[in-house]
């Protein structure tokens, strides 16, 4: 998830601390994502798929994918 995260990220030019603002997710949950330590809620990925007006989808085929 994280990694079509990060292609987002350069795609608009942003940082995890601006996207951290904009959508109310902490820096904290970015950085277990990264280290894998969490997965992110069905909440927060609504908030990213809105936010980077993508379907939720994009974010979940990752994660099917490795099951």
């Amino acid at each position: 998830m994280y990694e079509k995260y990060s292609l987002l990220l350069e795609k608009v030019n942003k940082t995890s601390y601006q996207i951290s603002k904009e959508t109310g997710i902490s820096q904290t949950a970015f950085s277990n994502w990264k280290s894998g330590r969490s997965e992110p809620s069905l909440e927060s990925l609504k908030r990213l798929a809105k936010y980077f007006n993508v379907p939720i989808e994009y974010f979940l085929s990752d994660q099917k994918e490795a099951s």
